[in-house]
């Protein structure tokens, strides 16, 4: 008001200046009181318009409006939250409080006009509530108000625009904020994007471990049962083999009948006796005939027998 009630003063002087030089010099000639005047009026008209730019710098309630690199569904979430936490940040009643308190989520205020752009719109109100320090003189107990708009931009971005405004019970005067509040409770909004965020991240890094220990249990149980049938097939193989080593024996070995066997030096009967075998005596076919065998004894001589004298292992 002082400011409004200096550049006033300063107005009525300039006017009064212009008619003192038509008053005072009526001899001047016409032309030069005229160019006279027109000057002073010009001066006074600058200086009104220059209270006008002035005053207008002093407005606010233009709102805050921010794109966050986040998809409107965690904005939405992030917003919901703050919304009802019953507190309005940034604002002071009479400097006393750092915040309002007891405010309530809402559908809509009256305290904004219908708001028909694209986006979600949520409300917060505090009602009678006296004028905080960051609303325009106002000194009167009111209602606060905070809109807030999400709005998508892509799959990955979002806009949020907040406005905050205070309206005097009694005299029914706006007050829009001079961005404090809005700053602040943005600064809430993005805190809470940012946990939200946190969380994101442990729950996809534990989801992430989560995947690996399965993983990792998948590959113990592909190795375990790698393992298991390379055991079988051992197994499978040295039963085999051994039912081959059997086979062989089979093939190859002989026992003695009876006693008194003549382990021969040559493949006749005339030939000369080497040995005598015991019944059960163990030997091992070397060379085959269609009457003889040449054998091996257990140890380790050689020498021939009638087949006749043979039979298979038991």
């Amino acid at each position: 008001m002082r400011n409004i009630d200096k550049r006033a003063g300063i107005l009525d002087l300039i006017v009064a200046r212009g008619c003192s030089l038509a008053v005072n010099h009526p001899a001047m000639p016409g032309h030069r009181l005229a160019l006279a005047v027109l000057s002073v009026l010009w001066l006074a008209f600058a200086v009104a318009s220059l209270g006008a730019r002035s005053h207008k710098k002093e407005d606010f309630g233009q709102g805050f409006s921010t794109e966050i690199e986040v998809p409107a569904s965690e904005v939405l979430q992030a917003v919901e939250a703050i919304v009802d936490n019953g507190i309005i940040q940034g604002s002071f009643e009479y400097n006393k409080d750092k915040y309002i308190d007891k405010a309530t989520a809402a559908t809509s205020s009256s305290l904004f006009p219908e708001w028909k752009d694209p986006g979600t719109v949520f409300y917060k109100v505090r009602t009678k509530v006296l004028a905080p320090a960051n609303f325009k003189e106002t000194r009167d107990e009111g209602t606060l108000a905070v809109r807030y708009v999400v709005l998508s931009k892509d799959a990955s971005k979002s806009i949020l625009r907040i406005d905050a405004i205070f309206v005097e019970d009694f005299r029914r005067t706006p007050h829009p904020s001079n961005g404090t509040v809005e700053s602040a409770e943005y600064k809430d909004i993005q805190d809470h994007i940012d946990a939200l965020e946190l969380q994101k991240s442990q729950a996809q890094e534990g989801e992430k471990q989560r995947q690996q220990e399965l993983a990792r249990q998948a590959l113990e149980r592909k190795s375990e049962e790698n393992e298991a049938l390379a055991l079988a097939k051992a197994q499978t193989s040295v039963q085999g083999l051994e039912q081959h080593v059997r086979d062989l024996r089979q093939q190859v070995e002989r026992v003695i009948k009876a006693p008194g066997a003549q382990l021969k030096s040559a493949p006749f009967h005339t030939a000369s006796n080497l040995k005598s075998l015991d019944a059960g005596t163990e030997v091992v076919i070397v060379i085959a005939t269609p009457y003889w065998y040449g054998v091996e004894t257990e140890d380790g001589q050689h020498g021939w027998i009638h087949r006749e004298q043979l039979e298979p292992l038991p």
